[in-house]
C-alpha cells in the first residue's frame, strides 16, 4: 500500500473534513487496511491569490518535506494551490490533481454544462479543465465571485452556519438557473456549507473526489494482489 503525503492547512477545517472522508471510503476491516498518511497541517502558506510566487515556493518545499518522510504520492485538498502543481511534481512523486479528478469525474455523465462553485483561481483551472473535456463551463460573475470568497472566508473564520451556508445554495442555484447540469464544488470549503440536497441538480464535491482517487491509487497494490489470487 502506497503512503499518502497530504499537502494541508488550505484551509484546517477542509483538510479535516478531507482526512474524514479518506477514512470513511476505506474499505477496512481493521486498523491495517488504512493508508497511512503523512501531512503537512501548514495554514501559513502564502496567500494563493495575492502571493503566488511565494506560494509556489513553499508548495514546493512542503512536497519535498513529505517526500523526504517517506510519502509515495501526493494530495492537495487546496483546489486553488493546484495552479502550483508544477512546484509540487517537481519533488519527483506523482501528485493526484484534483482538479483533473473532478472535472473527469463532472463530465463522466455526459452533461455538457457544468457550474463551478470556485475561487477566482480555482474557477479558471476548471475552466481550461472542463473545455479540454468539451463541456461547456458557467461561471461565477465578478459579483457573485465576492460573494463566493466571502462565503469561503466565513468558513475560515469558522462561521458555518445559515447566512453563508445561504450563500452558498443561492450561489448554486444561479448556476442552476443559468442552465448548469451539474455543480462542480470546487472548493474544498463549499462542502462545509452545502450537500447534495441542497442543489437541485447533481453536486460533485471535489474533496469527495480526491479522497476516493487517493483511496483508489493507493491501494493499487492490494487490489492487484487480489486480482492475481483470483486469476
Amino acid at each position: 500500500m502506497k503512503v499518502l503525503g497530504v499537502l494541508g492547512g488550505m484551509g484546517p477545517a477542509a483538510t479535516l473534513a478531507f482526512l474524514a472522508r479518506l477514512q470513511a471510503l476505506t474499505p477496512a476491516t481493521c486498523d491495517e487496511d488504512h493508508i497511512r498518511v503523512l501531512m503537512d497541517m501548514n495554514p501559513q502558506v502564502p496567500n494563493r491569490h495575492r502571493h503566488e510566487p511565494d506560494a509556489k515556493r513553499v508548495l514546493g518545499e512542503m512536497a519535498v518535506r513529505l517526500r523526504d518522510m517517506g510519502a509515495d504520492v501526493l494530495a492537495m485538498p487546496c483546489n486553488t494551490a493546484h495552479a502550483h502543481a508544477g512546484a509540487i511534481r517537481a519533488s519527483g512523486l506523482p501528485f493526484i490533481d484534483m482538479v483533473a479528478e473532478t472535472a473527469a469525474e463532472a463530465a463522466r455523465g455526459g452533461a455538457r454544462r457544468i457550474g463551478v462553485l470556485a475561487t477566482p483561481g480555482g474557477d479558471a483551472l476548471y475552466a481550461a479543465a472542463l473545455q479540454a473535456l468539451g463541456v461547456e463551463p458557467l461561471r461565477l460573475d465578478a459579483r457573485r465571485q465576492r460573494a463566493f470568497l466571502k462565503a469561503v472566508f466565513q468558513v475560515k473564520a469558522g462561521d458555518v452556519g445559515p447566512a453563508p451556508q445561504a450563500l452558498m445554495r443561492d450561489l448554486a442555484a444561479g448556476l442552476v438557473e443559468a442552465g448548469a447540469e451539474i455543480v462542480i464544488g470546487g472548493c474544498t470549503e463549499v462542502p462545509l456549507l452545502i450537500g447534495a440536497d441542497d442543489v437541485a441538480v447533481p453536486l460533485v464535491d471535489s474533496a469527495e473526489v480526491l479522497a476516493a482517487a487517493c483511496v483508489r491509487i493507493c491501494r493499487e497494490e492490494i487490489a492487484t494482489a487480489g486480482d492475481a489470487r483470483q486469476g
